[in-house]
């Protein structure tokens, strides 16, 4: 209301003087003692009264309520804005931000990695940060250190925001995971059930038992210094909190790589945990298992002498369940399958020379080429009577052997000891039927091959 009488007042002020103000010019020419003197009259400026109109009136006052331009900023704790410096003193500022008070950046608030303040001049602008909109005295407080860092928390929720992928170094660690920092001043955490399994475990595989927090502190002792990618999974700015999440960065990835894979494509990946019944792959952001079937044409004794996490393999896609949430893979089907040379290279009555590779209470396994192997049963062994197969060969052993049966269903082959350099002549020992021979390696596969 106060300012509706103000115009009010302006009006008719101004409409009582439109037609009394008159400015008068007059010139004097003195060309000849007779001149005539003439005057110069300049038509009077006329002003357009403000109008008295009500409806003019609000109109008018409406714009002067919306119009910003002659309005006080109102500011808040963590606000950037921008201000124009006003005095340069010894250990402080004096900024302009547009506030009903003119702002101070002093003692450790001018203090920042890449700031110098003897640089700074009167008129130069600059981004400050709002520590206290007020203080005790009724001073503005800002802060330049902070504008960095707070320029940190930025970019980090628009990472978060956007997915993106942030790095982060590794500064100290705990029972719960790590402690990472983002920035100047700025550090997160990562807790370890939100960490590569690889990293925390000794065969990337999340084990129980003894002692195995120990060896897990351990673990992640050994992580200082390093540095991790990983995705913001919470972020809160006043509560200086960043909770980020190093299997989360695959999640997207892994989404992509679902859309366009199918089985029998091939991916290269890397090893990302070992288990006693094969290993785990990580390709393309997608894990599946390679299992001890599929990891190689040979008999696989220790997973752990063929790869060690972070090993990189590749591999075929043979089976996609439950919407990729298990995803089996194989090495073995990227190899030339040994069975198809021996098919075309062996025959039986041939004599190989083998590698014993393991001894059983029903004979050994012999090695006779690469991924192609034979059992040696052990009425195989000798002409005599065999209680130990151990007392004719050990593991490690070269031999020659006779193939006496190819099954290329069964993937095996029927290996004798007794029959190398054997005259038919001078046979004495019993000699097992053909049939005979081939029940027997059918049951030792049988009694080696674990059943699921």
């Amino acid at each position: 209301m106060y300012i509706l009488t103000k115009i009010m007042e302006k009006t008719s002020k101004t409409k009582s003087k439109v037609t009394k103000k008159v400015t008068k010019t007059t010139t004097k020419k003195v060309a000849a003692p007779k001149a005539k003197v003439t005057k110069k009259v300049v038509t009077p400026k006329v002003v357009v009264p403000l109008s008295t109109n009500p409806e003019d009136l609000y109109s008018r006052l409406d714009s002067y309520i919306s119009d910003t331009a002659h309005q006080l900023k109102q500011l808040s704790r963590g606000d950037i804005v921008e201000g124009k410096v006003m005095d340069v003193r010894p250990g402080m500022l004096v900024i302009d931000v547009g506030y009903k008070s003119e702002g101070i950046v002093a003692g450790r608030e001018l203090k920042t990695e890449g700031f110098d303040p003897s640089t700074v001049n009167v008129g130069d602008s600059m981004l400050v940060y709002v520590v206290k909109p007020e203080d005790d005295e009724g001073q503005l407080v800002l802060s330049v250190r902070r504008t960095k860092q707070a320029g940190l928390w930025l970019k980090l929720e628009e990472a978060k925001n956007k997915n993106e992928v942030v790095e982060a170094t590794v500064v100290e660690s705990n029972n719960g995971g790590l402690i990472v920092e983002l920035g100047k001043d700025v550090r997160g955490f990562i807790p370890t059930s939100q960490l590569d399994a690889s990293r925390v475990y000794a065969n990337g595989v999340r084990t129980v038992g003894k002692d195995i927090s120990a060896r897990v502190q351990k673990r992640l002792t050994s992580l200082i210094g390093q540095t991790i990618k990983a995705k913001i999974i919470e972020l809160d700015r006043e509560k200086n909190r960043v909770i980020l999440s190093e299997k989360a960065r695959d999640i997207e990835q892994r989404d992509e790589t679902l859309k366009k894979v199918k089985e029998g494509d091939v991916l290269h990946g890397t090893v990302s945990g070992i288990a006693p019944f094969g290993i785990f792959v990580n390709a393309a952001g997608l894990e599946g298992l390679v299992h001890l079937s599929e990891l190689s044409w040979d008999k696989v004794e220790d997973v752990g002498a063929l790869y060690q996490p972070g090993s990189t393999v590749d591999v075929m896609v043979i089976g996609i369940l439950d919407g990729g949430k298990r995803v089996a893979y194989s090495v073995k089907r990227l190899q030339k399958d040994p069975w198809s040379e021996a098919i075309a290279k062996y025959q039986i009555g041939d004599v190989v020379e083998g590698e014993v590779q393991r001894v059983v209470p029903y004979g050994a396994f012999v090695r006779v080429g690469n991924g192609l192997n034979g059992l040696v049963h052990i009425s195989e062994m000798s002409d005599k009577l065999v209680k130990d197969p151990a007392d004719i060969v050990k593991q490690g052993d070269n031999v020659k052997v006779k193939i006496l049966s190819i099954s290329s269903t069964e993937r095996h082959l029927g290996l004798s000891l007794k029959a190398v350099g054997e005259k038919e002549t001078t046979k004495k020992a019993k000699k097992l039927s053909k049939k005979e021979l081939e029940k027997a390696v059918d049951e030792a596969i049988a009694q080696e091959v674990p059943q699921e």
